[in-house]
Formats: structure tokens, sequence, C-alpha cells
């Protein structure tokens, strides 16, 4: 089916546009529903739902701080993830990360 888009009037064309648009929205919904069938399937093979999955990532425990700011102790850092301001200026006045332990 080949459509001739130079013989359509405005109308024909912004109701083909919204039907194009309608059926990427539709198809993309579909997909998703697919996907998400898909992990839930992969999940219940190992024994687990799709929510005990979603638990498990957001119950992640707190890690304790390792590293306090001596100017204030308030300012803590666990030793993971970008070193705060602090502890840079620290650093860079001399000072060991040791000597910043809690």
């Amino acid at each position: 089916m080949e459509l001739d888009l130079d013989k359509m009037s405005l109308r024909e064309l912004r109701d083909l546009r919204n039907k194009v648009e309608k059926a990427i929205s539709t198809f993309e919904d579909r997909r998703k529903r697919e996907a998400i069938a898909a992990v839930e399937n992969a999940a219940r093979e190992f024994g687990f739902s799709l929510a005990d999955l979603a638990d498990a990532k957001q119950n992640r425990s707190k890690v304790a701080p390792k590293y306090a700011n001596p100017a204030d102790p308030q300012a803590t850092w666990t030793g993971r993830g970008r070193k705060p301001r602090w502890v840079i200026e620290a650093l860079d006045a001399g000072r060991k990360l040791e000597d910043l332990e809690i």
C-alpha cells in the first residue's frame, strides 16, 4: 500500500498523522507489556516475582560513615563514591585519609 501524500488534503494528512501517532503509541505500549511479561517469566523461573526483585533492590542496607569532616563532624562520608569537597580539600592540604577516619 503506497500513499500519494501530495494528493492528500491537509485534513487527510492530519488524520493520517493522528493514526500513525496512535499506532506508534499502542505499539510501544504493547512492547512494554511484552517486556514486563518476559521479565516476570524470567523471575518466576528463579522462584521470584517481579515485586520480590524490585523490593530486593530497594532494601539495600545503608553503609555506616567511615570519615568525618574535622571542621564539621556532621559532614560524613562512607568512603564510597565520589569524594566530598571537604575530603579533597583536606587531602590537598596535606592530610591523609586516615586522619579523617571516625
